[in-house]
């Protein structure tokens, strides 16, 4: 049967006889299994980075579907009677683009469920290491001689750089939002650059349409926001605030994306259509399919894929699969949007 719905951050798929309904007080781990567990108010946040589609290969009807939301689907902090992610499980580090030589700057670490996970250990280029705490985050002061950082989770390939720059190219004393995305999706975080925000991640308050969102990694020219889970598709009012200190608000469009696929069985040598509709504009807009399982299906095309979106009132994209094994695919699909001069 067709996807109908999109998970939102308190959303759910409605399928027959297979999950429960899911809402904010429950996550998925991992192995897409779901639990409950006891929080706090306000401090279980879900943070959709990637659409992870998970289909059964199999010589029968296609019953068992269901989207998996991986790599960042799901942000804890302080659930006391949750056992915390293990330092082990890291993954994924969130850096700020663009640091400021001397200022404080905060990045997340986030295991593969997109928990924010505590006692990671994080290696700069410059030989200096730190941990995140129990919000799976750290502060970081940013070097003085440097016009470039690495860094890397320790034991993991894979580095992200970031640029330093002078207090001179990005000043203290006003805030202003220079670069930021014209479309968003509701389930992943969006980034924006400028000058004026504060390097203590919880020190920013950054609402969207009159509600919170979470950030995530910040630094005085960059912050990496959540947008809030009641958020509905559309445009909305941006608005950033560091202390005494506030910038002009700006308009981003807030979009949705629905996976849908037929009930067609997919053997191995098949062919699949995947179909993402894009709700809340009727601007064409750019998306990235990535194939975490290749030795199960192939994605045309190759790994990244990118497609662009038809626009108008059905706005949707395709892409399409080749079974190659029994067992199951994980396509991961972004929504890709360049940083330009915001809107009002």
């Amino acid at each position: 049967m067709p996807l109908r719905k999109a998970l939102l951050p308190t959303d759910y798929l409605s399928l027959p006889n297979t999950y429960p309904t899911v809402n904010s007080e429950e996550y998925l781990n991992s192995i897409g299994e779901w639990q409950a567990p006891k929080r706090s108010p306000g401090l279980l946040r879900q943070t959709n980075l990637h659409y992870n589609l998970r289909v059964p290969i199999s010589s029968k009807p296609l019953k068992t579907l269901w989207l998996l939301v991986a790599l960042l689907p799901f942000v804890a902090l302080g659930l006391p009677t949750q056992e915390p992610p293990s330092a082990s499980g890291a993954r994924i580090l969130i850096l700020p683009r663009k640091i400021v030589s001397g200022e404080h700057a905060t990045l997340a670490v986030l295991d593969v469920s997109g928990r924010l996970t505590p006692g990671v250990t994080v290696e700069f280029s410059n030989g200096d290491t730190l941990k995140t705490d129990t919000t799976g985050r750290a502060m970081f002061v940013a070097p003085l001689n440097a016009e470039k950082i690495y860094a890397a989770i320790q034991g993991r390939t894979g580095r992200v750089a970031s640029t330093v720059v002078t207090s001179v190219e990005s000043p203290s004393a006003t805030q202003e939002v220079a670069l930021a995305p014209r479309v968003a999706s509701l389930s992943d975080r969006f980034e924006f650059m400028g000058h004026g925000f504060c390097g203590d991640a919880d020190a920013n308050r950054v609402l969207i349409h009159d509600l919170p969102g979470l950030v995530l990694a910040s630094s005085p020219a960059y912050l990496a926001v959540l947008p809030p889970p009641d958020l509905q598709p559309g445009p909305a009012q941006v608005q950033v605030t560091c202390g005494q200190k506030s910038s002009s608000g700006f308009t981003v469009v807030f979009v949705s994306l629905e996976l849908e696929a037929g009930n067609a069985t997919l053997a191995p040598g098949e062919h699949h259509k995947l179909t993402v509709r894009v709700k809340g504009s009727t601007a064409k807009v750019n998306l990235e399919a990535r194939n975490l399982a290749p030795e199960v299906a192939e994605l045309q095309g190759g790994t990244p894929v990118r497609a662009v979106s038809t626009g108008g009132a059905e706005n949707v994209a395709s892409f399409e699969l080749v079974g190659k094994q029994r067992g199951n695919f994980v396509i991961s699909i972004r929504l890709m949007a360049p940083l330009g001069a915001p809107r009002s």
